[in-house]
């Protein structure tokens, strides 16, 4: 596992001595001193208004390559672990790919599903490892039929990468699942991970909705990434994480992080404590617009019914919509996609995550209601203007 090899030098991002002779840069600025006028000077902690005004001060130096333990402790206590089970990386996307490096030496096997988000499978194919796909079908509600996926199980396994909810689908993978799943890699590849992305697991519908619990508690071979991207609304600040109860990849991880982009940014880790602080509010506002949005989606796909299919998600903002075959031929769905983009419109095509074109995946969490309802109007005019029996 020790893809990465240690160095002293990583203490120049930690605990900083009194007397700093080893350091390569003079002294920080203060985020104060970014917003001030020119020309004017003053208390950089009086620089910022508001919720905000305790960042003046803060300095825009490195931060640590394990990440604020104060955020570590707020995610720790989400999923049931301790803050030094948790890494900060820059997004998901930078936990995914430094999972898939250390444990995916060239040649060695892991298993993804598809269809999936693209660069979550890229990330495996880059560094060279062996890819066993589990297909997941429309037909099957995007759910795993664990027999196949047994199936591509083996002693070279090192990683099993999968999604819950799931993107582009929205479907969770259910624990029982998960807890069979593991006991085959206890059995098949006892030195493999079960990596599982996590980041829609919030995006839960209803005003009273349960979220769903973390895997973390299933197994120490269970490793999580997630982000602030989704379900709280920040993905400019580029603040993720993976979460390992495994020491030694723990230590990997941060050692990944430092030889790769060394830290976060204090300034993106101090707003994500903000983002933290009123998750509250932001997650439940974001919650009410996806459960409305779900309704007008749900009520739309009954009004076309005739020429769609869906399968209704669990969580997210998102969800698949299939054209029906015998209405839209690859002409027809050549036509329906073009006519579609005329009009502004854009879906993400089913081809971009290794699904057929004929799927798409609607999202219903982005725009204003009335947005959503425009936009749903002019879809279902390009399905009666392209089908089959409109050419």
């Amino acid at each position: 596992m020790a893809r990465f090899l240690e160095s002293e030098i990583i203490s120049l991002v930690g605990a900083a001595p009194r007397y700093d002779l080893g350091e390569s840069l003079g002294p920080d600025l203060r985020l104060a001193e970014l917003l001030r006028p020119p020309g004017t000077s003053g208390n950089p902690s009086h620089d910022l208004s508001g919720d905000f005004s305790d960042l003046g001060g803060l300095a825009l130096g490195y931060a640590s390559a394990e990440g604020n333990l104060q955020l570590r402790e707020i995610i720790a206590r989400l999923h049931g672990v301790g803050p030094d089970d948790v890494v900060l990386t820059i997004g998901s996307m930078h936990a995914l790919f430094l999972i898939a490096f250390i444990l995916c030496e060239r040649g060695s096997e892991a298993v993804a599903i598809s269809p999936l988000f693209p660069p979550a499978r890229n990330v495996l194919d880059a560094v060279g490892a062996k890819v066993r796909v589990l297909s997941l079908s429309f037909d099957r509600g995007y759910r795993p039929d664990l027999t196949e996926l047994r199936g591509l199980l083996s002693p070279q396994t090192r990683l099993v990468s999968l999604a819950s909810p799931q993107n582009p689908s929205g479907i969770a993978i259910a624990r029982e699942d998960l807890r069979q799943l593991l006991d085959m890699m206890e059995e098949i590849c006892p030195d493999a991970y079960l990596l599982i992305d996590e980041t829609y697991r919030v995006a839960a519908f209803g005003e009273e909705a349960d979220v769903a619990a973390s895997a973390m508690a299933l197994s120490t071979k269970v490793i999580s990434t997630a982000s602030l991207s989704k379900c709280h609304g920040a993905p400019g600040l580029r603040l993720g994480w993976a979460i390992t109860r495994d020491a030694a990849l723990r230590r990997q991880l941060v050692l990944g992080k430092f030889n790769t982009v060394i830290s976060c940014s204090p300034v993106d880790e101090a707003l994500a404590l903000k983002v933290f602080e009123n998750s509250d509010r932001f997650v439940g506002e974001r919650r009410r617009l996806r459960t409305e949005g779900l309704a007008i989606t749900a009520d739309w796909v009954r009004e076309n019914g005739g020429f769609v299919d869906w399968v209704r998600p669990d969580a997210g903002a998102f969800c698949c919509v299939r054209l029906k075959p015998h209405l839209y031929d690859d002409a027809a769905v050549s036509r329906f996609y073009g006519a579609l983009a005329d009009k502004g419109v854009r879906v993400a095509n089913g081809a971009w995550f290794g699904d057929e074109q004929r799927v798409f995946r609607l999202g219903f969490g982005l725009l204003a209601m009335s947005e959503l309802q425009v936009a749903l109007r002019l879809v279902a005019d390009t399905l009666r203007q392209t089908s089959r029996t409109a050419a």
